[in-house]
């Protein structure tokens, strides 16, 4: 049986794990990724303070060293191979391109210089190819992050803390030197909903607590009337820690990092320059529906809140990719359960299936992928009985293909040759890595073996 999985994120690399773990038939797996760099998410998206959470590469590793496993780096499905392509050389196909793209608040004066995605500002200090080039202006006091996950919670820790703090981690050296010479001061966290229906987790919330020479702020009134929570629960959690921040005495601290609940941003404001300088709140009350879940709803309330960057942090979507199957309302792979399907007729496209994100939308923790992943190798386990009786080309027919095109494919021993120069590179700051951030730079340096 040969299946492409597209994308080598961690759902990718834990469905490849789940596939040639089967017992009941040999399993070869090609990975390919648009970028030469595997594992997705955990390079480009985990916060470069969170150094354990990226330890999870060690066990993609083993995965990559199975003789049945390939990788195929700097190749984009829709410009150097079609979903075809890949349907006449694979039995099944698994995409595992995760969400890419973000979502967008709707609200007049988002896109003005200093309103900028957290993708777009997470992807720079992480150094992802796409955004080593965005313009990110640091010479504001006090910059506004809308939303109440994690990655909220990771951008307004990345802008508080020391340099002295991030030049420990792998966080690209162009945002390095940037954070370096960063006169923001206050970062407002804003939710739309109460603090009871916050998304960041205890541990994630906790650790803004922790930070060196940063107060964190809540006002005792931002958790009143809270709807009752379960005890124990991550609610319930998250609410204690609230309450010890609330109960905190204001230190001296010259960064202070503001949790508002029950708002929403209804404008972002601009200056004479066109630049941000302000962002439009209105105050929201939390309704109960008759199914228990919980809306917000503008109460005519207004305030302004005084600051010149707006990184909204809303979630994340995916952007159609030719040829795959793509749900426009959900903004994800059209599926059911893992297999993919016509998403008008939501009839099964057989041999094709969606794991991590794409399936999903963006739900769950690196770890909730495993489980995940291998529930949809079930379903193609149940579904490919006897399908890799169907003849197809030899298995390095994709690796002429490829040449034919020009593409200069990245083998995961490339990956590895780029991963000692990253980490040596990192040893002059006493950092885990320094990164290559532009897929040129790396090309060339493999070129000149």
């Amino acid at each position: 049986m040969r299946v492409a999985i597209i994308g080598s994120g961690p759902a990718g690399f834990y469905a490849a794990e789940a596939l040639l773990r089967r017992t009941d038939e040999v399993v070869q797996v090609d990975m390919f990724d648009r970028l030469p760099t595997p594992y997705g998410l955990v390079r480009a998206g985990v916060a470069p303070d969170h150094q354990n959470i990226k330890a999870v590469t060690r066990v993609y590793e083993k995965t990559s060293a199975r003789p049945e496993f390939r990788f195929y780096g700097n190749v984009r499905l829709g410009k150097d191979l079609t979903v075809e392509d890949l349907r006449r050389h694979y039995h099944q196909i698994v995409y595992a391109v995760g969400n890419e793209a973000d979502r967008r608040m709707g609200i007049p004066g988002e896109g003005i210089p200093r309103c900028t995605p957290a993708t777009v500002f997470i992807g720079w200090y992480n150094g992802h190819p796409d955004y080593r080039h965005a313009q990110i202006d640091l010479s504001v006091p006090r910059v506004a992050v809308v939303g109440n996950g994690n990655v909220a919670v990771d951008a307004a820790r990345i802008l508080l803390r020391s340099p002295a703090e991030l030049e420990k981690t792998d966080i690209a050296a162009h945002a390095l030197a940037a954070l370096r010479n960063s006169q923001v001061r206050e970062v407002y966290i804003l939710g739309r909903r109460g603090p009871e229906q916050a998304a960041f987790t205890p541990v994630e919330l906790k650790e803004l607590g922790e930070m060196e020479g940063v107060d964190p702020v809540v006002e005792p009134d931002e958790l009143a009337d809270c709807a009752s929570v379960e005890p124990g629960s991550q609610q319930d959690k998250n609410l204690k820690i609230l309450r010890s921040f609330a109960a905190r005495a204001r230190g001296s601290d010259t960064k202070k990092l503001h949790l508002r609940f029950r708002v929403s941003p209804t404008e972002v404001l601009a200056d004479a320059d066109g630049k941000v300088c302000g962002l439009k709140l209105e105050k929201n009350r939390i309704e109960t529906q008759p199914d228990g879940s919980t809306v917000a709803r503008g109460t005519g309330k207004f305030e302004v809140l005084d600051v010149g960057m707006v990184l909204p942090a809303i979630g994340f979507s995916l952007d159609p990719i030719d040829g795959v199957p793509y749900d426009e309302a959900a903004r994800i792979v059209a599926n059911e359960d893992g297999r993919v399907v016509d998403p008008a007729s939501r009839a099964v496209v057989a041999n094709e299936y969606v794991v991590g994100w794409a399936r999903t939308g963006p739900r769950g923790l690196i770890g909730s992928h495993k489980a995940a992943s291998a529930h949809v190798v079930a379903h193609m386990a149940a579904d490919g009985i006897g399908l890799s009786a169907r003849e197809l080309p030899p298995r390095d027919a994709i690796i002429d293909l490829l040449r034919e095109r020009s593409v200069q494919f990245i083998s995961f021993e490339d990956w590895k040759r780029l991963d000692d120069v990253e980490v040596s590179r990192g040893e002059r700051r006493a950092a885990p890595r320094d990164k290559i951030v532009d897929v040129e730079s790396m090309l060339a340096l493999l070129g000149q073996g």
